[in-house]
């Protein structure tokens, strides 16, 4: 698509949670270096999953609408031309009328076990509490280390690190992409081996099904066409 001077505001969703904003501002970072016109005036919302924190995802799955529908709704409604998901979180197949229109490179997709300053992994006491929501990261926690105890994890990053701080728990497990993301690789943590989220440390920009304009525009960033 080639650059315009004209000014294209583009109408965008996303969640409310301080990744989001900052996944949000990444895309648009990203887009301006090839098309410098464009602005968007994002709609920052609450998703199911944002307002139910005893929801679990060990019972639903990782993969779930529960962070996507409002989003996708405020798509289909065309009250937002566009929606922006972390692409892990994407719901497949997606809701008819709805597109992928980008998928981008992405950053780190590990996972990452992050502990107390003066702890290592050895030092973690027998029984101490691992907080993730993820049954698959607990087993990958479980592959490094045995004698621990689990527990749920929801909420904001800084919500589930805060956790270390009350001693909830003495070790939270979270995405990598999230922490570099967010500023925080500065924490002591710990890569985790094995498989992770697809799609994790990517994302993901959706628009109505047809919607060739998007499509175009966002080629630049996308790698679905690599």
């Amino acid at each position: 698509m080639p650059c315009s001077n004209e000014q294209l505001m583009i109408q965008v969703a996303a969640r409310s949670s301080p990744l989001s904003r900052v996944q949000v501002a990444e895309i648009l970072a990203e887009l301006i270096q090839h098309h410098p016109h464009v602005i968007f005036e994002t709609h920052f919302m609450s998703t199911a999953g944002d307002r139910d924190h005893s929801i679990s995802l060990r019972t639903i799955g990782e993969r779930s609408d529960i962070f996507t529908k409002d989003i996708d709704l405020a798509i289909l409604q065309e009250r937002c031309r566009i929606g922006i998901h972390s692409a892990k979180d994407l719901f497949i197949p997606l809701p008819d009328g709805l597109e992928l229109v980008c998928l981008t490179q992405g950053l780190d997709p590990s996972d990452s076990l992050v502990l107390r300053s003066h702890e290592t992994l050895e030092s973690l006491a027998q029984h101490s509490v691992i907080a993730t929501s993820s049954i698959r990261r607990e087993e990958s926690v479980k592959n490094l280390r045995s004698g621990l105890s689990f527990i749920d994890l929801r909420g904001t990053i800084a919500e589930r690190l805060t956790k270390l701080e009350t001693g909830e728990a003495d070790g939270v497990v979270v995405a990598e992409a999230a922490l570099i993301r967010l500023g925080l690789t500065h924490l002591n943590r710990i890569k985790l081996p094995g498989p992770t989220a697809e799609g994790q440390g990517q994302l993901a920009v959706i628009a109505r099904s047809g919607d060739q304009e998007m499509k175009a525009l966002f080629a630049c960033i996308s790698i679905l066409n690599a």
